[in-house]
């Protein structure tokens, strides 16, 4: 995670939540009075952002004391302390909120994460995730998934090509748009195909494609699809995928199954925070 990019974040989340102050902190409580909390587990999953913890407060006071006890990437059980943090009140209340929404946001996508690496077992295939992030959350929440277990796909539009169904009708076809982009593209970045049929992954493969995706396509499509792709060429599984399903999915020898659900769906993990 890039700690630029996250105190940057934070500066902003904590600016819209406080504005010019915390009103009901700062009429209570002094200065100078201290207090200790724990955040807490409330339910099982598996942790990512714990880091934000140390971070937020960091940047909201640095005479806050953090005591991380679970790690990124840890299961954890309801009721199990999470990190220990003492320190002035004020600044403890007026920072638990955005830490809390962060820190089980980023946990949920990191258990149901793991719930989809443990549901493929021992196959190769590895899980990853898409862009369909939250806004303002990418790095995050991409961030997260790789503490559940999985892979990132690419951040944005700009470090990897993707030529999708939209592109190909409109262009004309796989061939002409896998050339026109080999020509003008520099050699560190590699070019993706959607496909969908049969014809489209041959048309692929001689085009040369870096990446070939099986767009919603059955397990027993993309069983029959993956043969057809040398080696040297990774094939992607997406679209209409579940973890009711994913089991199917990484039975077919595909290289990588994208699921959008892991960012865009993932319930919050439940955590508390409270003054001891």
């Amino acid at each position: 995670m890039n700690r630029l990019k996250l105190e940057q974040l934070l500066r902003h989340f904590f600016l819209e939540d406080m504005g010019d102050g915390d009103l009901t902190s700062d009429l209570l409580f002094p200065d100078h009075e201290r207090a200790a909390g724990v955040f807490t587990a409330k339910a099982a999953g598996v942790l990512a952002g714990v880091d934000i913890i140390s971070a937020g407060y960091r940047l909201l006071d640095p005479q806050i004391d953090v005591s991380v006890i679970k790690r990124d990437g840890e299961r954890v059980s309801a009721g199990e302390p999470i990190a220990s943090v003492a320190g002035p009140v004020r600044s403890l209340l007026s920072g638990e909120r955005v830490i809390l929404n962060l820190l089980q946001r980023l946990s949920g996508i990191a258990t149901v994460t793991r719930q989809a690496v443990d549901r493929l077992g021992d196959s190769r295939t590895r899980i990853c995730d898409t862009r369909k992030t939250t806004p303002g959350l990418r790095m995050l929440e991409k961030y997260a998934v790789t503490c559940g277990g999985g892979y990132n796909h690419r951040f944005g539009l700009y470090d990897g090509v993707m030529i999708k169904d939209n592109h190909i009708a409109f262009y004309g076809s796989i061939a002409a748009a896998v050339k026109t982009v080999r020509e003008r593209l520099g050699h560190m970045v590699k070019i993706e195909v959607e496909t969908e049929t049969e014809a489209e992954v041959l048309e692929a493969v001689a085009a040369g494609a870096d990446v070939i995706m099986f767009d919603n396509r059955t397990p027993e499509e993309v069983k029959t699809f993956v043969p057809l792709v040398p080696k040297p060429i990774v094939t992607e599984a997406s679209g209409g995928i579940t973890l009711a399903n994913v089991t199917a999915y990484g039975a077919t020898g595909v290289d990588y199954i994208s699921l959008g659900f892991l960012t865009h769906s993932a319930a919050a993990l439940d955590i508390s925070f409270s003054l001891q």
